[in-house]
């Protein structure tokens, strides 16, 4: 067991998860940050694996990876080895879904933890555990909402027992444009914290989209360059994006016919509401508090300052790494996301909010509990559980099912006797047809 949490867990506890072997199959943002969950816990064997390497585009969302090129499973083990290096950590670089992954396979572990984002995988895994006969935590979350399941054969519902809802995403006019939830200002947020501090990318401008009805043609302005241009001053920068981008919105009259016009904030005026109420530049931040507009002015200003000098550290060409637990990053963040919502007449949300919605990691913990549960055979007390952003009438965030949601008969998959009954003409199908449409779109 790890020293920092020797004595945590009970004897019997401790025992299982010593005996214990664990498969995670993913090593994205969820993945990734489970398996640092497991290492922190004391889980001593565990094998992680995952086909993708390191994008520019997974930077701004995970905890590990600082190697663009490099394999996510195998930088995901090194970096978990650094919080314990006694754990064994074995990294795969390659599909589950491969010919080397089959049943035999599987049966090699105690639980499998599923954080995968393609569903034709999620199917495979599913299906595998479910011959194995191993216990299957499958997790997904988007933004602050997410959900655990336990998937075990004969006691609970499979993955492919109900049709699953396509994953929710953001158009990028939502965006720039028209945002209406939280979410869509802290994506605004982190986006802006990469045009002018981290990596760029075209199409995650945060500018007015000039594709939109009624903007013109209107070239775009280099966000990084023109902030080196202005000194990375809070008043310019302020005045930009919160006041005149928000004005050239305002002259796009289309976009407010049904909808309810923003309302833009120039920096004089948060600068007297400031004076006005005796306000500090630099208060003592509560983290679960939802700062005022006059606090995430000051926010603002500070952050710029402190991720400025971070810049000017960098050798040339190097870019910062948006990192929801850098301090003056998420508190950035943090800022921006809640003056936009308030020019938006949005629900504001705290620091700490905020850092959970742009993690996208709200679910990981449960996961982990749930692995207990299973260990301890206390399969009773894991009932799916789902993440929400607001309370439901009973004041709760985290919602447990209160049943397990049964198999169903009526499915091949999970059923008793797994089987499909069909009938086909055989002296007019052929067997590349019998292929193609029976087996492959039915598998």
């Amino acid at each position: 067991m790890a020293a920092s949490i020797n004595g945590v867990f009970s004897t019997t506890l401790q025992e299982k998860m010593k005996n214990s072997k664990l498969l995670v199959v993913g090593a994205g943002d969820i993945g990734y940050e489970i398996l640092k969950n497991l290492v922190l816990s004391g889980f001593p064997d565990t094998e992680i694996i995952d086909l993708d390497t390191i994008d520019l585009s997974n930077l701004n969302r995970q905890f590990f990876f600082i190697h663009v090129g490099k394999s996510k499973a195998r930088v995901a083990r090194e970096s978990a080895l650094q919080f314990n290096p006694d754990m064994k950590i074995k990294a795969y670089h390659d599909s589950i879904i491969g010919t080397d992954y089959g049943v035999n396979f599987f049966r090699n572990f105690n639980v499998v933890l599923n954080a995968l984002d393609n569903r034709a995988a999620r199917n495979h895994v599913n299906r595998m555990c479910l011959n194995a006969d191993v216990t299957l935590i499958e997790s997904s979350t988007a933004g602050y909402n997410g959900q655990v399941e336990l998937i075990k054969k004969g006691l609970t519902q499979c993955y492919e027992c109900t049709s699953k809802a396509t994953q929710k995403s953001f158009p990028g006019c939502t965006i720039r444009n028209t945002p209406s939830e939280p979410i869509h200002c802290i994506v605004w947020a982190k986006l802006l914290f990469n045009q002018l501090f981290g990596e760029t990318v075209d199409d995650e401008d945060i500018s007015p989209d000039l594709a939109d009805p009624g903007t013109g043609n209107v070239v775009r302005v280099n966000t990084r360059q023109w902030a080196k241009d202005n000194n990375y001053d809070a008043g310019i920068f302020f005045n930009k994006f919160f006041n005149d981008d928000i004005k050239y919105l305002l002259s796009m009259s289309n976009l407010w016919k049904t909808r309810k016009p923003p309302r833009p904030i120039p920096w004089n005026s948060v600068l007297l509401t400031r004076d006005k109420a005796n306000g500090e530049p630099q208060f003592k931040r509560q983290y679960h508090k939802i700062w005022s507009l006059a606090e995430c002015a000051a926010v603002f200003e500070d952050c710029l300052k402190n991720l400025r000098m971070n810049v000017e550290k960098l050798n040339e060409g190097d870019f910062l790494v948006w990192d929801k637990d850098d301090q003056p990053a998420i508190d950035f963040v943090a800022a921006c996301a809640n003056v936009r919502a308030y020019i938006f007449e949005i629900a504001r949300k705290s620091r700490f909010e905020v850092k959970s919605m742009a993690g996208n990691i709200i679910s990981v913990g449960i996961v982990v509990l749930q692995t207990f549960k299973v260990l301890l055979n206390d399969l009773d007390k894991c009932k799916s559980v789902y993440t929400r952003l607001r309370q439901n009438s009973r004041q709760q965030l985290l919602v447990p099912d209160e049943f397990h949601s049964v198999p169903n008969p009526n499915y091949y998959v999970c059923a008793a006797e797994p089987a499909s009954h069909l009938r086909i003409d055989t002296k007019r199908m052929r067997i590349k047809e019998f292929g193609d449409e029976v087996l492959k779109k039915n598998t």
